[in-house]
């Protein structure tokens, strides 16, 4: 059977979940012949000369910094991954490298079961490309949505503007930035926690350490929370079936 390599792009990935995932998925299905690696990277210009020198690639995940910055190095998008503007997926073949994005996939599978009757508006916590697939999927599921970032705009929140009056509003909260993740657990999103109630979600697309310093601090006023895992999950299942689809 010819060798079939998979991996991950990204950088400071070596706590990375896809790795040890595919592995086990790999074991456990007798895929002897697939192999996930880690790539961990400096500069996404690097890329090319990763899918030059690694026989038998045939699929590459994408994960923080570069889901935006990957997009010009590619030959075409899908069309959601073009909505969206962020990939996090890429299929290699002989017609050239496309994009995919399945986090917003990943996202939606994983809040869906979560909602209640109430949870009509949500805000994310920051504007990268995790956050662009986070909006796509809550207009998929027609849950209204702003963002949250450091300086406000016309069209974003800033951290300071979010008070009772905003927290009664809105009542699902998104972290989609990286703030807490390993090896930098103690950090958190600058809110105030008081606010969260037991009406509130408090999703962290971050998945290690399992209970961020965010959810600890929203759950202590009664708000459900989830971290990241399924959503890893589902979106690492989604890029599988479409690296291997016919």
């Amino acid at each position: 059977m010819k060798k079939k390599v998979y991996g991950l792009v990204g950088r400071n990935i070596g706590y990375s979940f896809s790795e040890g995932y595919f592995a086990k998925k790999f074991a456990e299905e007798g895929l002897a012949n697939c192999r996930y690696h880690n790539f961990d990277i400096d500069d996404i210009r690097e890329l090319p000369e990763i899918i030059e020198n690694t026989e038998g690639l045939r699929g590459l995940n994408v994960t923080i910094p570069y889901k935006e910055e990957v997009i010009p190095l590619l030959d075409s998008l899908s069309k959601t991954a073009n909505a969206i503007g962020a990939v996090n997926t890429i299929v290699i073949s002989k017609k050239g490298l496309k994009g995919y994005n399945t986090d917003q996939y990943g996202f939606r599978k994983a809040l869906k079961p979560m909602l209640d009757i109430h949870h009509k508006k949500a805000l994310i916590l920051g504007t990268g490309g995790a956050a662009k697939a986070v909006a796509y999927a809550l207009r998929k599921l027609r849950i209204e949505y702003d963002f949250v970032s450091r300086t406000a705009t016309d069209v974003i929140f800033s951290y300071e503007c979010l008070n009772k009056e905003v927290f009664d509003e809105y009542q699902i909260i998104i972290n989609s930035t990286p703030i807490g993740t390993y090896p930098n657990v103690v950090e958190y999103p600058p809110i105030d926690y008081s606010l969260f109630t037991r009406n509130h979600i408090a999703f962290d697309l971050t998945y290690n350490p399992s209970e961020t310093e965010f959810m600890k601090r929203a759950a202590q006023y009664g708000a459900s929370t989830k971290n990241g895992y399924e959503m890893l999950v589902y979106q690492a299942e989604k890029a599988w079936k479409i690296w291997n689809k016919k």
